[in-house]
């Protein structure tokens, strides 16, 4: 009866609108201008009775073996009563966030019910509770170590997720990586239903993010550790993720490029999965990429193993798919190399790039963007009818080491000055953070960090990596 009762309580008050087919407003404590009154007898009568009331998933319920089901309702935190590796799969709705104060809005049936929700493990960002963006992750963390605590290995977890704020999704995203997963695939659900904020907020997100990740093989991670210090490590890791990739992806009847399998992100899960364990890199990005085609068949510009191109070609060939290019945003210096690397898959001139890279371009105010043609100069070759192109594996590596050059120079000159720094480069600060990093220099990186602007540390998922856990070792 309690349920019951709690389950309607929203609708008798005056929180439900007149002339609406949802009848309240969810996710706020909105009084509207027109009220609507209920007969709150019949309503109950609805609730217990109707096509979906209460009574008809009761009884279904009843009829499940012991065992088959069961329900919790604790912190995530401490799920201690289920055995480590012994769950096959995770679906996970977490709180997005400051979108909704989940235990606030607890506010009507909480006073009637005379219980009060412990506010103090609430995953959530909020001023009256003190928490920010740095607790809402630390809780966050603390939960995903426990999924992937009782998950099996080599299991599957899904996390939705809605946010509109970049610093949010960071936070979530290095949650898992904290955690010991790895993260293989980044998609929109379009629920088509809005929540009232995606309806009458312009700014808000309309989609949620799916995240799906996967807990490695114990015997995977027992060989990454015990091969740390050697290069084995980096191919292990790369083979490992992309056997659990998709390797065909349609979407509107056409073939969808798959961005886990493109270089730039293969080099971040690799870099982040050695320093979450602890790990030196042991390669820089130059040997890594020309490593990628010495190892792996590119196809699209997506990297397969032996054993899967076979599938992804017949599909090619068999079929009229075509594949999807992404709209990418410039709006720093390694988005503005990867949209390059996308309009030079056919050679051309600056005239012709140049017109299309500053309709895309739209740096941000602390982002010190070089130019068109001296991110050409230092990423790419020319010919001699004067078109750009994207260099052969074994030149590359030179360019690359060269560009790296020159961004170290740069960052040495973050690292000597004082103050806030208002405009820089990022790339320079992240191939900085990763050379302090080799050199076990945990002092500088948080140095240089603390000059930045917080929102760029929090909104960006490297940097922030490289700086909280180089925190950790100074504490």
């Amino acid at each position: 009866m309690k349920f019951t009762i709690t389950a309607c309580l929203i609708m008798g008050t005056k929180m439900s609108r007149y002339g609406s087919r949802t009848g309240n407003v969810s996710g706020t404590l909105y009084v509207p201008s027109l009220i609507k009154c209920l007969n709150m007898l019949e309503y109950i009568k609805r609730k217990l009775y109707g096509a979906k009331g209460i009574v008809k998933p009761l009884g279904t319920i009843s009829n499940f073996k012991h065992g088959d089901v069961f329900l919790q309702t604790n912190s995530l935190d401490d799920i201690l009563v289920m055995p480590t590796n012994s769950v096959d799969y995770i679906f996970t709705d977490p709180p997005f966030g400051a979108n909704l104060n989940y235990s606030e809005l607890n506010f009507i049936w909480e006073s009637w019910l005379k219980v009060r929700t412990n506010v103090k493990p609430e995953a959530i960002i909020n001023k009256v509770q003190n928490k920010s963006l740095l607790e809402y992750q630390q809780l966050m963390t603390e939960c995903f170590e426990e999924y992937y605590r009782v998950l099996k290995p080599n299991r599957w977890m899904t996390v939705e997720f809605h946010n509109s704020q970049n610093s949010v999704w960071n936070a979530i995203q290095e949650s898992l990586i904290r955690a010991g997963f790895i993260i293989a695939d980044v998609r929109v659900l379009d629920k088509k239903q809005g929540s009232f904020k995606q309806v009458t907020t312009t700014s808000a997100v309309k989609q949620d993010l799916v995240i799906s990740a996967y807990k490695p093989k114990e015997s995977f991670k027992k060989e990454f550790l015990k091969k740390a210090g050697t290069e084995e490590t980096v191919w292990d890791f790369v083979r490992e993720h992309l056997d659990k990739l998709p390797v065909i992806v349609e979407k509107n009847g056409m073939l969808e490029k798959i961005r886990e399998r493109e270089p730039y992100l293969l080099y971040d899960r690799m870099v982040a999965y050695h320093i979450m364990n602890g790990i030196a890199v042991p390669i820089d990005a130059s040997d890594f990429y020309s490593g990628l085609d010495e190892r792996l068949i590119k196809r699209d510009g997506m990297y397969f193993l032996y054993d899967q191109i076979n599938k992804y070609d017949n599909v090619r060939i068999k079929s009229e798919l075509e594949p999807i290019q992404f709209n990418m945003f410039v709006d720093d210096e390694k988005s503005a190399i990867a949209w390059l690397y996308y309009q030079l898959e056919e050679p051309q001139t600056y005239a012709e790039i140049q017109p299309k890279f500053m309709k895309e371009s739209n740096a941000a105010k602390h982002e010190k963007m070089p130019e068109l043609a001296e991110l050409l100069e230092e990423n790419f070759l020319q010919d001699d009818k004067g078109k750009w192109y994207i260099p052969d594996p074994s030149k590359a590596g030179d360019i690359i080491k060269l560009r790296e050059k020159r961004l170290l120079k740069e960052f040495e000159e973050y690292l000597v000055g004082k103050g806030r720094l208002k405009q820089f480069r990022t790339e320079a600060v992240r191939v900085g953070f990763a050379r302090l990093w080799e050199d076990k220099d945990y002092k500088n990186i948080v140095k240089v960090g603390d000059r930045l602007p917080k929102s760029v540390i929090q909104e960006d998922d490297k940097l922030l990596m490289y700086y909280d856990i180089a925190l950790s070792r100074l504490e």
